[in-house]
């Protein structure tokens, strides 16, 4: 087994186009993992190989793999970066020891960007800065560090200083060192003179990492005081210690897709970034006793792991992914101690972009996945079962827009079953039926990835997967009182049909429902056929009258009538009732009640204009307001017909700086404007009357 001092474990994150991916790549390159670097643009990325993610030229699932560089073993997780697969970064981020943190010297920082920063911060995660596209047109290294400095939480301390710039980038200072190298051949560098216009620059940066370094422990505060220097290893030490607290992210530079900068950074990565050993324990319970528990990251500690990620793997079936926390796993079998059973396996993996490699032993640290495991899914723990815990499941985010889904004709059954396998890998993904409108809904994280999902239903299970906007669940009231009667009669030969009864209606509160009362008194009704005037009513409540949406919150009261000795029977009653229902209804006066959703956005404060005018002009009213020192929380009440896209809107308002969460609220009188408009949109869809 590995020295667990030896092992990193990394998430490489950053905004959407960054250059993630061509990062990993360039880093496996190097390390001599692989033997040709792809490109992310041409589909030849071994990190992006999804059909879907080739053919949109964007990361969408977290990808896994893994090099040895100078002895120490590294496990990388590429995560994507945009909006719609929000979740796969924060899951890397929860289960990661540290994180590389891209950003390009062309845009800088970005929405997401901070939204990492924030998820990195959140999570105390040591992470470092990687520049990227330095060699490209308009890349500026000081611009870009002044936006990490005023926009993220993370402190940024500056190692390497770009010699050159745009076309002309070629190497770097050292500031540690106080040397400068040249990029040479693919992967190596030579030493050179520091540039002169660079001299004054490095010297300044110097001091500021002296001083940085120092303020992590008294000794090195000591020896600074006393010396007014630092060695390279004393700075070492000091970063390393900074880097472990989240008090500083040091910042390195360099081009991914020329392979500039990646030999320097995996030394960074070895040097500074921790290992197991060095995170915080991450504390668990006994699934029996409930007490705490905890494991120490060491190899001869009683095995754990957390499952973090399910995937379908087109060849080895599903693909359980997992974080060994403590121990060693070997053999075939391993205790899920949250489902209380015990599991059997066939083969340990590594996963290296699409391909496995068989392993026989993993420790802590290591990103390991199983395959066609029966009982565990995404968020367990597994363990020795002698010795239990269960640890804290990784957070997934809500929801936020929903679409109904359809399929073609017949294949609703293959539909659902292949929706069903996809909930699996993806908790973000929420599959619901809509009682009012019988519509099923899907909700995820996005527009786009609701449409990855039917890309990779069709791809997979071969079929196709539509989706519309939900209906929206309307409702119906009424205004005021009525007393109607409801009379059916009908004589065609034979025996023939009768029914009479007098009704009373009044309207309730909202949310107050239905209440039926018998008020007949001597027989002027037979008490057999009373419950079928009721049954007419509530079969017309639920078909509507004004717009064909359930009648709610009115009680109706049953005080008169009439029958016949021979024609009348419970069907003729139900017929009655439910005439005089809709008659009542009309003469009370109907209202349309539309569904309101709380919404909680959270945004940067120079947005806030914004989006109070656009929930304004969505028909919302602001209830209240939060903040912090850089958000402010919004909370308001808004109309669900005018929210249905909102994901995409706000993320196109605040340049991926918002997030929220939505739910129902309640049910609210709809405006004369929306009520006609609705009731209109009934007409031509049903040819109703009304």
């Amino acid at each position: 087994m590995q020295d667990i001092n030896m092992i990193r474990n990394v998430a490489i994150i950053g905004h959407g186009h960054s250059g993630k991916s061509s990062l990993a790549e360039s880093m496996l390159y190097t390390a001599g993992k692989i033997k040709r670097q792809g490109k992310v643009d041409e589909g030849t990325s071994i990190m992006n190989f999804d059909e879907e993610e080739i053919r949109r030229n964007l990361s969408i699932n977290s990808s896994f793999h893994n090099y040895t560089w100078k002895r120490h073993e590294i496990f990388l997780i590429d995560t994507p970066g945009d909006d719609n697969f929000l979740n796969e970064t924060y899951q890397a981020i929860q289960i990661a020891d540290s994180a590389v943190f891209v950003i390009g010297a062309v845009l800088g920082v970005k929405g997401q960007t901070i939204k990492f920063a924030d998820f990195v911060a959140d999570n105390k995660l040591p992470c470092l800065i990687f520049i990227n596209k330095m060699e490209r047109e308009r890349a500026n290294f000081a611009k870009t560090l002044d936006e990490i400095k005023t926009s993220l939480p993370l402190h940024p301390v500056v190692l390497h200083l770009p010699i050159g710039a745009e076309a002309g980038f070629k190497g770097f200072v050292d500031i540690a060192s106080q040397k400068a190298y040249l990029f040479d051949n693919e992967t190596g560098t030579k030493q050179i003179e520091i540039p002169e216009d660079l001299v004054g620059q490095a010297v300044e940066y110097r001091d500021k990492l002296m001083e940085m370094a120092a303020e992590t422990d008294d000794d090195l505060i000591g020896r600074f005081l006393e010396n007014g220097e630092l060695t390279a290893d004393e700075i070492r030490i000091g970063l390393r210690k900074g880097i472990a607290s989240g008090s500083f992210s040091p910042v390195c530079l360099g081009s991914a897709l020329l392979n500039k900068g990646t030999a320097p950074l995996l030394d960074i990565i070895n040097d500074l970034l921790p290992s197991p050993a060095e995170r915080p324990v991450l504390m668990g319970t006994h699934p029996v006793t409930g007490e705490v528990e905890e494991r120490k990251p060491f190899a001869n500690e009683h095995f754990s792991a957390m499952v973090f990620k399910t995937m379908a793997d087109p060849y080895a079936g599903r693909l359980t992914i997992f974080r060994v926390y403590s121990g060693t796993l070997s053999g075939d079998t391993f205790y899920n101690a949250s489902k209380k059973t015990g599991e059997r396996f066939g083969q340990l993996y590594f996963l290296e972009g699409k391909e496995q490699r068989a392993v026989d032993m993993v420790g802590p640290g290591m990103i390991v996945a199983v395959a066609k495991l029966k009982e565990t899914t995404t968020g367990d723990t597994i363990c020795d079962a002698n010795h239990p815990i269960v640890y804290p499941s990784p957070q997934a985010f809500a929801p936020v827009i929903s679409f109904a889904v359809h399929a073609k004709q017949g294949e609703e059954e293959k539909l659902f079953s292949a929706l069903t396998r996809i909930l699996d890998e993806d908790l973000t993904l929420r599959l619901t039926r809509d009682q009012q409108t019988s519509e099923v809904l899907l909700s995820g994280m996005g527009q786009v990835h609701l449409e990855v999902v039917g890309a990779r239903i069709k791809r997979k299970f071969g079929v196709e997967m539509e989706l519309t906007l939900p209906k929206i669940a309307y409702k119906e009231t009424i205004k005021g009182n009525a007393r109607v009667q409801g009379k059916h009669k009908k004589q065609s030969g034979g025996r023939g049909q009768f029914g009479d009864c007098t009704i009373e209606i009044m309207p309730l509160s909202h949310g107050e429902g239905f209440i039926f009362e018998d008020k007949i008194v001597g027989g002027v009704i037979p008490q057999q056929y009373r419950p079928a005037v009721e049954k007419g009513i509530l079969e017309a409540m639920e078909k509507g009258v004004l717009a064909g949406y359930p009648v709610v919150d009115l009680k109706v009261a049953l005080v008169d009538g009439s029958y016949h000795t021979v024609d009348s029977s419970e069907m003729a009653f139900k017929v009655a009732g439910s005439l005089a229902f809709k008659k009542g209804a009309q003469e009370a006066g109907l209202q349309l009640l539309e569904p309101y959703a709380k919404i909680v956005i959270r945004v940067d404060k120079e947005h806030v204009g914004d989006i109070m005018g656009d929930l304004n002009s969505r028909r919302g009213k602001v209830m209240g307001m939060d903040g912090d020192a850089k958000h402010e929380i919004i909370i308001a009440q808004v109309p669900m017909a005018e929210i249905q896209r909102y994901a995409t809107d706000l993320t196109a308002m605040t340049g991926g700086l918002g997030s929220f969460t939505v739910a129902f609220s309640h049910y609210e009188v709809a405006p004369v404007h929306i009520t006609d408009k609705v009731v209109a949109a009934s007409v031509e869809a049903h040819g109703a009357k009304h």
